[in-house]
């Protein structure tokens, strides 16, 4: 196991040192000037000059990816060119929302998918099932702003019209500040998330966990008189949680680098907003930092995905 985590985690480096390649190729090989950006249009050349000058930009590009590659290993992803700030703290402050976010969503997606989808694995064709065959095709054809818009109306307008004020419509409190206003915030953000994404996750379980039924060894099971709940949760589930690990490694790596469409519905201050902003002012600094930081949570999100399999299915257990 532990030979199995080291060339996990080596591959993993090399994934982060290809990536930031080709991040330092598209954005400081790619043709165009930020020094002409940021000095402005009516700058004179001597201006622009000076510009690319305190940038770097003057210099070879092996030598900028030097010192670029060696800002990285010592946590500097550089300084806004806005605002002078620096990457890591403007990241560093958008971070814990959208980690609030992701967390809670994905809690409430795993036990309303996998519920769902174990219901309608135990009862095939029945009502049930055709039910939660519904659920799956209204939440992979919803988008996640309509149904973010939708939660707002119903959830917040309507019933702040009557005088019922449970659900705040956006903002952020931090967790430090009030647990509990933190967690009212985001219950509309965590709804619309978890909605969304249930529907995917309903699907592989009930998919997985009749394939899994019949397999040789629940039948054996089953023939030693074990219950049938026993059977189902404590046997089939383990074994059909392998793809829903999967999807759920995915979903959880790319919220992590900004869930960009929740965040601007709820007027969430985290990493998909400070994304949007940026590409918008073309701050490339802030751009590449958080492309780091997202291709990061992706990398650490497989290699738990990969020890994940071993835990659930002992027939994959790395050796």
């Amino acid at each position: 196991m532990v030979r199995f985590i080291v060339r996990r985690l080596l591959f993993g480096v090399l994934v982060l040192w290809l990536i930031s390649v080709a991040v330092f190729a598209l954005f400081f090989v790619a043709p165009h000037d930020p020094a002409r950006t940021i000095a402005g249009r009516q700058a004179t050349p001597e201006t622009v000059a000076l510009v690319r000058h305190r940038l770097g930009l003057d210099q070879s590009v092996l030598s900028q990816y030097g010192h670029f590659l060696s800002r990285l290993l010592h946590g500097d992803l550089g300084y806004s060119y806005y605002n002078s700030e620096p990457v890591r703290s403007l990241i560093a402050t958008r971070l814990p929302v959208t980690l609030s976010l992701t967390l809670g969503g994905a809690v409430l997606w795993l036990i309303l998918g996998v519920g769902i989808g174990v219901m309608a694995a135990r009862r095939p064709r029945s009502l049930l099932d055709r039910t939660a065959t519904v659920f799956v095709l209204g939440g992979l054809s919803m988008p996640t702003f309509l149904v973010g818009l939708l939660l707002l109306y119903f959830l917040f307008f309507r019933l702040h019209l009557a005088g019922i004020d449970a659900f705040p419509g956006g903002g952020y409190v931090p967790l430090t500040q009030s647990p509990g206003q933190w967690a009212q915030h985001l219950v509309l953000p965590w709804l619309t998330l978890a909605l969304v994404s249930a529907a995917t996750y309903s699907r592989l379980t009930r998919a997985a966990l009749l394939e899994v039924l019949d397999e040789d060894y629940i039948r054996t099971a089953r023939s030693k008189g074990l219950s049938e709940r026993r059977v189902i949760y404590r046997h089939a589930l383990r074994s059909a949680l392998t793809p829903v690990a999967t999807q759920l490694g995915i979903d959880v790596g790319a919220l992590l680098g900004g869930a960009i469409i929740t965040e601007n519905v709820f007027g969430l201050p985290g990493l998909g907003q400070l994304a949007v902003q940026s590409v918008t002012t073309q701050d490339l600094p802030v751009i590449v930092g958080i492309v780091l930081v997202a291709s990061a949570f992706v990398v650490l999100a497989n290699l738990a995905v990969d020890l994940t399999y071993a835990v659930l299915d002992p027939r994959v257990r790395p050796t």
